[in-house]
């Protein structure tokens, strides 16, 4: 069962890594996107979270089987991701790819319920099985980098092909029927009302605050490190910035160990602490002797998105009932990928273009230093807010006396 799980990750994210890190890079070198038309085509996934997932929770959890609602998501992704690809107008790119996004965005919280659903001991074994994800982002991006075409439509239809596998694999998957299938429907489910009432739990609604927020400077790095990386001269860009997704490999594999010793506030915290951190080393670094920098701000991105990210899922399952597990992970899927990085790829896309600057041979370039600081200033904020505000109400009643959360 475990190792269906792990595949399933596996095809989920390299789908995703195939064609969104680079796509940047091809909007700007090749169809000379603004730095906000970049944000935007980068922020069609923010919009697919906030929308798709308050419906697909929906069906997961009262209607239909999850495996097949992935699957058919899936099929008709792969057929939008060709069509995005044949476009070169801001208009039509825009379009293909949000049609696309409200297809695929919903299958992230699906496949992270559907795993829970199948493991005894989310918190202990789903970062083994999630990490296979990682590993199929990591493939697809040194593939993409080897044939050297992050400046092309390639990569989009690479995703497209994937996107096929991944709906037929999603059919050998485990039966999930939806746990709050024999109650009565009302219009109001078609909304996560019942799982917003989670939020009057201070902890909870805390974490949900922090999510939305930390995912603003996130955008920056999702729709323009490889843009950045290829104009400051770093060959094969998109194969370096695997880097990343491979300490995520280790830092998943260390989560129940650094769950019994840091809880989930710390973990959280060290997580936003490393955003902080990478992006001083992207505004300092640079290429040959200032390389190091940008190689750490890289590899930081394991213990950024697997302390924030993954540790959240886990804490989601833990706090939700079990009938509103989908639609909760929809809800935080809605703030973060959603909401969150729905402002960053505006505020992300307005600060490049503010930063831009157009050389006598009509090459565009940009003042990183000052882009950079601008997202760790952003990331500090939110860390700092966290910590004086969230407090993990069942690991402060398990403490000894003389602990202070």
């Amino acid at each position: 069962m475990k190792w269906r799980l792990r595949l399933m990750m596996l095809f989920e994210y390299a789908i995703w890594g195939a064609w969104y890190v680079t796509v940047g890079t091809w909007l700007g070198k090749t169809l000379h996107f603004t730095g906000q038309e970049i944000g935007a085509v980068a922020g069609t996934t923010a919009i697919g979270a906030m929308i798709s997932p308050l419906f697909v929770g929906l069906m997961a959890d009262r209607l239909f089987d999850t495996r097949r609602v992935l699957g058919a998501l899936h099929v008709v992704g792969a057929v939008l991701l060709v069509v995005a690809a044949q476009q070169s107008s801001f208009g039509l790119v825009y379009a293909s790819l949000l049609a696309y996004s409200l297809c695929y965005m919903p299958t992230l919280a699906l496949t992270t319920s559907l795993a829970m659903r199948h493991i005894s001991d989310p918190r202990e074994e789903f970062g083994a099985i999630r990490v296979f994800g990682t590993i199929g982002w990591i493939v697809v991006g040194l593939i993409v980098g080897a044939l050297g075409v992050e400046a092309s439509a390639s990569p989009l239809h690479l995703a497209a092909g994937l996107s096929i596998v991944m709906a037929g694999y999603c059919f050998t998957l485990p039966a999930t029927p939806p746990l709050a299938r024999n109650q009565r429907f009302e219009l109001r489910h078609a909304l996560p009302l019942e799982s917003l009432h989670l939020l009057r739990d201070r902890s909870m609604a805390v974490f949900a605050l922090a999510s939305f927020l930390i995912c603003i400077p996130l955008q920056f790095y999702y729709a323009f490190t490889n843009l950045f990386l290829n104009e400051v001269g770093v060959v094969n860009a998109a194969g370096k910035m695997t880097g990343g997704q491979m300490s995520e490999i280790l830092c998943m594999l260390l989560i129940p160990w650094f769950f019994r010793r840091l809880g989930v506030k710390y973990m959280l915290a060290v997580g936003m602490l490393a955003w902080v951190v990478r992006y001083a080393m992207f505004a300092f670094g640079g290429t040959g002797d200032l390389m190091w920098m940008l190689w750490l701000g890289i590899v930081l991105h394991g213990i950024c998105f697997d302390f924030f990210f993954v540790v959240g899922q886990i804490y989601i399952d833990r706090e939700a009932p079990s009938a509103l597990r989908a639609a909760t992970q929809g809800l935080i899927t809605f703030l973060t990928y959603g909401l969150g990085m729905f402002v960053g790829s505006w505020l992300s896309g307005v600060i490049v273009d503010t930063y831009a600057r157009t050389g006598a041979d009509g090459v565009a370039t940009h003042d990183w230093h000052a882009i950079w600081m601008i997202a760790g200033a952003c990331a500090a904020f939110v860390l700092v807010l966290f910590v004086l505000m969230f407090k993990d109400r069942r690991e402060a009643s398990a403490a000894p006396v003389t602990t202070t959360a």
